[in-house]
């Protein structure tokens, strides 16, 4: 198992901020879905995220590959890692709660770990993690209500929707690993927002029409938070984050971002979840601890006794 880093006071300061950016952000995907469409939210998020973070290439004057392959493999990975999850998960806010939709979001480390374990050698399922996997499926189980399991209602498919999405960031995740490895955070970013709305444009023009801008003011500043701070500036601070707390640490902001939504939906949306999606967390939560393995470590020097000399 590989040793988790210790997080200093400064780098869960920068983890909680993260959190909350993220936890916001399913809060004004919700406001902006009141006047736009799920496919223009997500033209919105990409076009304007990309462009924040040329910017930011172009200030550091680092390197933008010209490979064509490169490129195939921004298209691909802004695929995966944006225009399906960011369509599904927007589609399925119209539908069930904010807070509901970042409990589900969390999932995504335990599909991460199937995804892993398929596609990598060296990222097979020990003991603890099929335990961990266990777990998050049965919150995730437990979150979406057993009676909901029997219906198929549009309830139900929004759930769903959500939880696909979860899939797909896994996967973007194994292919990322695969082909963009090299590149620069930033580079690596703004390619993947660039193959993104090369997508996304064309897609909520031919399905929702014309992208406007004389939209509310409050519809506005949602698309800015969503897509220039809650995106872009998101993406810097996850590589700095990355940086400082390791890729174990960062499974934290799944969870830790889960409360903030839920309480912004609560406050300003007035939304109330039901009690089965609190204890679903409960559970989710303990999987993602048994998956980071500071959990399933101490468990094991409480009852597996040291050897003495």
């Amino acid at each position: 198992m590989t040793p988790q880093m210790t997080l200093s006071p400064k780098a869960w300061g920068a983890l909680i901020l993260l959190a909350l950016i993220w936890g916001a952000s399913f809060l004004s995907i919700r406001i902006a879905l009141d006047e736009i469409g799920p496919l223009t939210v997500v033209a919105h998020r990409t076009f304007w995220a990309m462009l924040a973070l040329w910017l930011v290439v172009a200030v550091k004057r680092l390197p933008v590959p010209r490979s064509l392959s490169v490129w195939g493999a921004f298209l691909v990975m802004g695929l995966l890692n944006n225009v399906i999850p960011f369509g599904l998960m927007a589609w399925g806010q119209l539908h069930i709660e904010t807070g509901l939709t970042s409990i589900l979001n969390a999932a995504t480390a335990v599909f991460g770990v199937i995804t892993a374990a398929i596609f990598f050698a060296d990222e097979r399922l020990s003991l603890r993690k099929i335990i961990g996997v266990t777990l998050g499926f049965a919150g995730v189980a437990t979150a979406i209500g057993l009676e909901n399991l029997r219906s198929f209602d549009l309830r139900s498919l929004a759930q769903i929707a959500v939880l696909a999405g979860t899939v797909s960031y896994a996967l973007a995740g194994v292919w990322g690993r695969k082909t963009l490895s090299g590149l620069t955070p930033q580079v690596a970013a703004a390619g993947m927002l660039t193959g993104s709305t090369l997508v996304t444009l064309p897609l909520a023009l031919l399905v929702e029409g014309p992208i406007r801008m004389d939209l509310q003011p409050l519809t506005l500043v949602a698309i800015v938070y969503y897509s220039v701070i809650a995106t872009g500036g998101a993406y810097l601070l996850y590589y700095y984050v990355l940086s400082r707390a390791g890729s174990g640490n960062l499974m934290l902001v799944t969870l830790l971002g889960a409360p903030f939504a839920i309480v912004l939906g609560a406050v300003v949306l007035g939304e109330a979840l039901n009690p089965n999606a609190y204890a679903g967390f409960a559970l989710l939560a303990l999987g993602l601890a048994v998956l980071d393995g500071r959990l399933w470590a101490a468990l094991q020097n409480v009852f597996v006794p040291r050897q003495t000399d």
